[in-house]
């Protein structure tokens, strides 16, 4: 399975600066033990995974606005 992650930098407008993130973006949302595997191969303090719904973008293991 193939998995866009890109990493940034939070909470600072400089580069190499502030805390490093890994965001994942998805298709769809995953199940929790999976986001959790990604984090642990991560190994960064923080991990979000974003994916797109009929309204925009939501964060994953949140739950989605109701129509």
């Amino acid at each position: 399975m193939s998995q866009k992650v890109v990493q940034i930098d939070s909470f600072t407008d400089k580069p190499f600066a502030g805390n490093p993130a890994a965001v994942c973006l998805m298709s769809k949302p995953a199940e929790p033990s999976w986001m959790q595997l990604v984090a642990r191969e991560m190994n960064l303090s923080e991990t979000a995974f974003l994916y797109t719904i009929d309204d925009g973008i939501n964060f994953a293991g949140l739950p989605q606005p109701k129509k």
